[in-house]
């Protein structure tokens, strides 16, 4: 029976004082909201508003996957701080600042709209790691990903997921950048 709740838990959990050592590792307004983390992970602090891993991004080129033609609905969730560093199923190292995301069939560096369904809130992310490896989710996202959708909170929501080509991806990145750069960095 625990293995169920802890099932539907997921990447939702709070930590607890064994999993994070103390709770000075917690970010102050992640402690006040009482946002959840990964699943026994530390929250890493996410910066000073600017999305470095846009401005810090490789240029989309031909290899990039066409996955424009996939479409797929289902349960998000999202990982953090307890992979930050780790590699990724592409060699990349997990940085949970980045728009990432963890899909178990999409071939790595394709690119694929994420729909929250429930806010219509979207984000564009690389697919760049295999999973989600919990019963019932199609998508593990990094918390820059989740946190942008309204998820990071809730740990899970309802999505939809549609896969860009080379173009699409190349235009909704230069949208982002400029919403990004719009903002001043105010986020």
């Amino acid at each position: 029976m625990l293995f169920v709740a802890g099932a539907f838990t997921g990447c939702a959990v709070q930590p607890t004082a064994t999993q994070t050592g103390s709770a000075s590792n917690i970010p102050a307004t992640a402690q006040a909201a009482g946002a959840p983390l990964a699943f026994g992970g530390v929250a890493a602090p996410v910066g000073n508003g600017k999305d470095k891993s846009l401005s810090s991004a490789k240029p989309i080129d031909d290899d990039t996957p066409d996955v424009s033609d996939f479409k797929q609905v289902g349960r998000a969730s999202w990982y953090g701080g307890r992979f930050v560093g780790r590699k990724t199923a592409s060699g990349e190292r997990y940085d949970m600042n980045a728009m990432t995301a963890a899909h178990k069939t999409l071939p790595l560096a394709a690119y694929v709209r994420v729909t929250n369904t429930s806010n219509n809130k979207s984000v564009v992310v690389k697919i760049n790691d295999r999973g989600p490896y919990v019963r019932g989710r199609i998508i593990d996202l990094s918390y820059a990903a989740a946190k942008v959708l309204g998820l990071a909170h809730t740990g899970t929501a309802r999505v939809q997921i549609e896969g860009l080509s080379q173009e699409e991806a190349r235009a909704a990145r230069g949208e982002m950048l400029a919403s990004n750069g719009s903002k001043g960095g105010d986020n």
